[in-house]
C-alpha cells in the first residue's frame, strides 16, 4: 500500500482541464489561478507526496518530487516554435524517474488530459555514445531478450512502441535480421498508451495512488533495462 494518503484526483482537476482547454488564455487563466493552486497543483503534489515513499523502494528507485519542473510538468507551454500559441497545456503531466533529470532520463510517465489519462515509461533521444552503447546491448542475444521480455511486461499493462525513428537499419547494423531488429532503428525508447485511456474509476477513488504504483511496476523492467 502507498504510504500517504491520496483520495484521488477530483472531478474538479478535470473540469479545470476542460475548461482551460476550452479559454486558453492568460485572462482566462489569472481568473482562475486559484483552481489552479488548489487543485491542479494541490492534488497533484497530494499524489507525489502519497507515491514518494514506494516509488524510493523500487529498483531502481525513482524519484518523486511534488513540485514545478521535478514530478510536475509545467502548465506553460514553449510556444516560440510552435504555429500553436496557446500559452497553456490543458493537461496534467507527472514524471517518477530515474537518474539525474526528469526529462533526460528514464522514467514513469502519468498525464491527466480532459477526456482521459494516459501513461507510459522510458526515455526521449538517445545520441552519439550513449545511443551505441544502447544498440551494443541490443546486438547481446542475452541483453535483448531482457529488453523483449520487459517491453512484452509493459504490452500487457497497455503500452506499447511507437513507429521507429529510421526507416532502415543504421549504418554499422545493416546485417542484422529478425523480428527484433526494430529496435536498432530507434533513438528513443518509450513505450505508452498511444490512445488515449478514458478515465478509469480508480483515478478518482483513494485507490489511484496503489494503482499507479502497480502500473509502475509493469513498467519498471523497461525502466530498468534502459536506467544507466
Amino acid at each position: 500500500m502507498a504510504e500517504a494518503t491520496f483520495k484521488g484526483f477530483s472531478d474538479e482537476t478535470f473540469a479545470f482541464l476542460r475548461d482551460l482547454k476550452a479559454n486558453n488564455s492568460k485572462d482566462w487563466f489569472e481568473a482562475n489561478r486559484s483552481r489552479y493552486e488548489a487543485i491542479w497543483k494541490g492534488e497533484a503534489q497530494d499524489l507525489i507526496a502519497a507515491v514518494s515513499g514506494p516509488m524510493s523502494e523500487l529498483t531502481p528507485p525513482l524519484k518523486a518530487v511534488p513540485r514545478l519542473n521535478g514530478s510536475v510538468r509545467r502548465i506553460n507551454r514553449d510556444v516560440r516554435f510552435s504555429k500553436d500559441k496557446s500559452p497553456y497545456s490543458p493537461r496534467l503531466h507527472l514524471i517518477f524517474w530515474t537518474g539525474d533529470h526528469p526529462n533526460r532520463s528514464p522514467g514513469m510517465h502519468l498525464v491527466l488530459h480532459p477526456d482521459g489519462i494516459g501513461y507510459g515509461a522510458g526515455a526521449w533521444g538517445y545520441e552519439g555514445p550513449a545511443l551505441k552503447r544502447i544498440r551494443t546491448r541490443i546486438m547481446d542475444q542475452k541483453d535483448r531478450a531482457s529488453l523483449l521480455k520487459a517491453i512484452d511486461t509493459a504490452s500487457a499493462a497497455g503500452s506499447a512502441l511507437g513507429e521507429p525513428d529510421m526507416k532502415t537499419l543504421p549504418k554499422g547494423y545493416e546485417d542484422a535480421s529478425g523480428a527484433w531488429t526494430h529496435l536498432l532503428r530507434r533513438k528513443g525508447f518509450v513505450m505508452r498508451t498511444l490512445e488515449r485511456v478514458k478515465s478509469p474509476d480508480w483515478i478518482k477513488a483513494p485507490e489511484a495512488s496503489d494503482r499507479i504504483m502497480d502500473l509502475t511496476r509493469a513498467h519498471l523492467p523497461f525502466i530498468r533495462w534502459l536506467a544507466p
